[in-house]
């Protein structure tokens, strides 16, 4: 009876599907690398998702009673300091995240309305569709800062009702991918030209192995937000068996999901004559491809073109809805949920006073609205910064992609110095060889850093300077912030002691 209430291994595995597994991310693999993408997917899975995962877990076990999350894992394994670093570029993390995202929630609000992404043609005040986009990016930002602080976090419910729609939107592509594919005689819009096709980007910016390498930060970035599982071991029934083993399964899962999505897209779209004009951007790609399976998709059906323009239309309405709902609950619940984390699982005393106090909706309302300025300076200087916009949504992927890997650069070195404290409960542990877990980590720290470091070089060495600065800022200034930050609240309290 105890554990009538704990969470099992089927309900795990849905847990962490949902939290991880994105539509969009399939897209831009294969907007970014076509088949090629496949590879590096199944690489991420073996040596970064599966074994730092596992790593989490440990973490999570051990620090369950914790209320800062990953701080409170930092904290216990490589000190405050340290901890208070890394954890602050997590946090910035999201708040390139949010910066990013407050200008591509408007393409699939566009996509809902007009049945495309026609957000390349708006325009206010006589400014570029770049510059409009950014300025409604900033008021998107503020009335989600003003919404959220007043305690409307009912609001969040509504990402439970886009999940449902990606779970439904992931169904019809399956089927209708399959009906193009029979429809069409077992042909492929995007041929397999033999092996090299697996393993050769049709996209002419990743034709260098520099590229190619720097791709692994795209996916890595799709099995990104394992590290919040680790909280809830205690939730779950027999944790020490239950989590390995839902875990094994979603990687199965998750990978074999991915793999076999971008196999899909290559039935009913050609990268050379769909995807290859200037029109298509990282921003836009999810409602391009899908507008051009329902197209497909009625050729397929022998339907009219007319019909098939208007399954097209569908489609791309129901992605736009779909994502732009799941947009909508995750606003709402990273403006806040992050650093209302990082604030009570750290020491108060190296905050402002006003940056720790709660208001009557218990909201961090003065923290938020700092972050908030923050965003909106961001959005601001990346939306005026000249950019087309093609440009302007490969450096806000760029941004979130580096900054959100970033931390687990933390998470993952701290694990041999959490592996040598002999003071804690260790009530699940997978990890017990040391030279094994030293070798595991080495790995996976390579594979990251040498990620992040070609997607920073790769635009330096093709001279676009402003692509490579926005790619690099957002972990740097960060990082700069968090250590003086820290320097001068420690003198302070020496000083007060």
């Amino acid at each position: 009876m105890e554990n009538i209430h704990k969470i099992k291994t089927k309900a795990l595995v849905m847990m962490i599907f949902s939290s991880i597994f994105g539509f969009a991310n399939t897209t831009v693999a294969y907007y970014q690398m076509g088949y090629a993408s496949i590879f590096w997917y199944i690489l991420a899975a073996l040596f970064f998702f599966l074994p730092s995962s596992l790593m989490f877990a440990e973490y999570g076990s051990s620090f369950k009673e914790a209320k800062g999350g990953i701080y409170s894992w930092l904290e216990g394994s490589i000190g405050e300091k340290p901890a208070f670093i890394g954890t602050f570029i997590w946090l910035s993390s999201w708040v390139i995240w949010l910066v990013s995202t407050s200008s591509k929630v408007w393409i699939p609000l566009s996509a809902l309305i007009s049945g495309h992404d026609s957000t390349q043609s708006w325009s206010l005040f006589g400014l570029s569709s770049t510059q409009t986009i950014g300025i409604l990016g900033i008021l998107w930002i503020l009335f989600v800062a003003f919404t959220t602080t007043h305690g409307v976090d009912f609001v969040a419910k509504f990402s439970s009702l886009g999940g449902a729609c990606i779970i439904i939107l992931d169904i019809i592509f399956l089927v209708a991918s399959l009906v193009v594919w029979i429809g069409n005689g077992g042909a492929l819009a995007q041929p397999i030209e033999g092996v090299s096709s697996f393993f050769q980007s049709p996209n002419s910016d990743f034709g260098s192995t520099l590229a190619l390498v720097s791709f692994v930060i795209y996916a890595v970035f799709a099995y990104g937000g394992m590290e919040s599982m680790g909280g809830i071991m205690d939730d779950i029934e027999k944790p020490e068996k239950t989590f390995p083993k839902a875990l094994i399964i979603s990687t199965v899962i998750i990978t074999v999901g991915y793999a076999l999505m971008i196999f899909l897209w290559g039935i009913s779209s050609n990268w050379a004559s769909d995807l290859g004009g200037s029109e298509v951007n990282l921003g836009n790609i999810t409602y391009v491809l899908m507008n051009n399976l329902g197209v497909e998709l009625g050729s397929a059906l022998g339907l009219s073109h007319s019909t098939g323009l208007i399954l097209g239309n569908i489609m791309t309405r129901f992605a736009g809805i779909g994502m732009f709902m799941g947009y909508l609950g995750a606003f709402f619940v990273l403006i806040y949920s992050p650093i209302k984390s990082f604030i009570i699982g750290s020491d108060p005393r190296l905050w402002p006073a006003k940056l720790t106090k709660m208001n009557k909706h218990n909201m961090p309302a003065n923290a938020m609205w700092l972050q908030t300025t923050i965003v909106a300076v961001f959005i601001f200087l990346v939306s005026f910064g000249g950019s087309a916009a093609q440009k302007f949504y490969t450096i806000l992927t760029d941004m979130a992609n580096v900054s959100t890997t970033f931390p687990y650069l933390f998470l993952v070195g701290a694990f041999p110095f959490f592996k040598k404290r002999k003071d804690l409960d260790r009530p699940f542990e997978i990890y017990k060889n040391r030279t094994y877990t030293n070798v595991i980590v080495a790995i996976i720290l390579l594979i990251l850093a040498g990620g992040i470091i070609f997607t920073c070089i790769q635009p330096i060495l093709e001279h676009d300077y402003q692509t490579a600065f926005w790619t690099m800022i957002g972990p740097i200034f960060f990082g700069i912030v968090a250590w003086t930050f820290y320097h001068f609240s420690e003198k302070k309290l020496v000083n007060e002691e």
